[in-house]
Parts: structure tokens; C-alpha cells; sequence
């Protein structure tokens, strides 16, 4: 028997709540990200990563957003990734602090990336209805992305992953069962 996962479906909003640092907004935001399985099940090195659409739906890029008073930057990367892609993962070492002029405010923000290592992508989360989500090898994200900073910080993952100490091992399978699926 399944432990049954409970999630809201409805996104935080509001900005009451909202972090500055020397007057410019903190987003947080992740590069959520899974190694492709080959066709006999083993985990292959080739990275894929999760982008989504903008609201309106004119531009893709990565979940992000707010960070609240009331949360870690790690838990807000996290809720924002639930939120925005209806992913769960693990969020790990900071990618970087970009700081970016909003296009849609005119005014600074700084933003902080993490990659995500998706665990779970959900068939239904808060904003399913206003974001479309795509899963791209890098070269296709890079290209679709439509902010420099996010760009950086793909590149910035990438390095990293290619790293002789982030390799997948060949050994590694992935099993996933009903209950991950429902």
C-alpha cells in the first residue's frame, strides 16, 4: 500500500512577504534536471532539463520566483519548482546570484539558481492551467531559454555535471512503480 502524497494546488501570491537585499526583490529559482534512461532502462549521461512557459505564454525559461520571509532559499527553489513545473526533487549547491532588470517592472532584481535532480514530476500542480512544461536536451535549452542569467546558470550546471566526479554510474537502474506514478 502507497503512502498517499498531499500537495496544495494553489500557488503563494502577494508580495508582503517578499525578500530585498539594498532594495532589489530575491527571486530563487531551479534548473530542474533528470538523466535520460536508455531504451534497456539504465541511466545514460545525457541530461535533460525541465523548462516551462511564461504565464502568457510568449517566452520559456526556468521555475522561479519569490523568496518569502518565511522560507529557507532552498524550500522556496523547492516550492517554486511545485508551483511552477509540478516537479519534486532534490535541490543541491547553489548555481550562482545573478542580478537582472525586470522586464516587466523596470527595476533590479537578484536572482539565485539551483539545479533541481527531479524525483517525481506531478500530473497535477498549482499552475498546470497557465504553464506549459517541455523537457529539452541542453543545447535546445539554451537556445529556447529567453533570460541571459538562466542561460549562465544552465552553463554553470553543465560544468558541473560534467565533472568526472558527477558522472552517472553504469551500474545505476531506476525502477519506478505505480505508486510514484499516481
Amino acid at each position: 500500500m502507497g503512502v498517499e502524497k498531499m500537495v496544495c494546488l494553489a500557488s503563494r501570491t502577494g508580495r508582503q512577504f517578499q525578500r530585498y537585499n539594498k532594495g532589489r526583490r530575491q527571486v530563487v529559482g531551479c534548473v530542474p534536471y533528470r538523466f535520460k534512461l536508455s531504451n534497456d532502462g539504465k541511466i545514460s549521461d545525457e541530461v535533460e532539463v525541465l523548462v516551462i512557459s511564461s504565464q502568457k505564454g510568449h517566452a520559456l525559461m526556468f521555475p522561479k520566483g519569490g523568496w518569502e520571509l518565511d522560507e529557507s532559499v532552498e524550500e522556496a527553489a523547492s516550492r517554486e519548482c511545485l508551483e511552477e513545473a509540478g516537479v519534486l526533487g532534490n535541490v543541491e549547491h547553489q548555481l550562482g546570484k545573478w542580478d537582472f532588470l525586470s522586464k516587466s517592472r523596470g527595476t533590479y532584481y537578484e536572482g539565485l539558481m539551483f539545479p533541481m535532480l527531479v524525483t517525481e514530476q506531478l500530473e497535477l500542480w498549482p499552475e498546470q492551467h497557465v504553464r506549459q512544461r517541455i523537457w529539452m536536451n541542453v543545447t535546445e535549452a539554451r537556445e529556447a531559454c529567453r533570460d541571459w542569467w538562466m542561460k549562465e546558470a544552465l552553463d554553470v550546471l553543465v560544468e558541473r555535471l560534467s565533472s568526472p566526479m558527477n558522472q552517472p554510474k553504469e551500474e545505476k537502474t531506476m525502477s519506478i512503480s505505480i505508486e510514484t506514478m499516481c
